[in-house]
């Protein structure tokens, strides 16, 4: 089995939404997210230009890694989270917005702020009071405290505290 090191994340929150939109109508999108399935990790390769190994982290049995679809569509992903449940804290392990998704011609925004609303809504749930923690680009560290409320606690290591947790959570759920 191939070693992998640990990623650091390096999504953009192009706009907290509250659900997803569509970048050409401003049309908004109810969203469900739910776990991944085998035969989901059939599209999601980085032949259709996705960027991380996701059967990598699907097999990982301490993560779960959950997609994000606009409800009543189920087959078409919008993105994905890998996320693990520490006993303090919900650990991202990778975040990414599907390819079409991306850039300054992607069909939706509002992803990657969805999928870590939903990261701390599952820290809530597992009574860990919202928190969550991830690794980020050092050039991203600034991004991610300006629009997420995330807190810097040394070298490229982020937290979502409580506060900051609620306030996403209002945003999409």
């Amino acid at each position: 089995m191939k070693k992998h090191k640990q990623t650091v994340l390096d999504f953009e929150i192009d706009k907290l939404t509250n659900s997803i939109e569509n970048t050409f109508t401003g049309d908004s999108f109810s969203t469900d997210i739910t776990l991944i399935t085998s035969g989901d990790l059939k599209k999601v390769t980085k032949k259709n230009g996705w960027q991380f190994d996701w059967k990598f982290e699907f097999r990982r049995p301490e993560r779960d890694v959950y997609k994000l679809t606009i409800v009543n569509n189920q087959v078409i992903l919008q993105g994905l989270v890998s996320l693990e449940i520490k006993p303090d804290h919900v650990y991202m392990h990778l975040l990414e917005s599907a390819p079409f998704n991306k850039g300054k011609t992607k069909i939706y925004s509002g992803v990657p702020g969805n999928l870590v609303a939903f990261a701390c809504k599952l820290s809530f749930q597992r009574g860990q009071e919202g928190n969550v923690s991830f690794i980020s680009k050092t050039q991203l560290i600034d991004h991610y405290i300006q629009s997420l409320g995330a807190i810097h606690i040394g070298r490229q290591r982020m937290v979502i505290a409580t506060t900051a947790a609620l306030k996403l959570i209002n945003k999409y759920f």
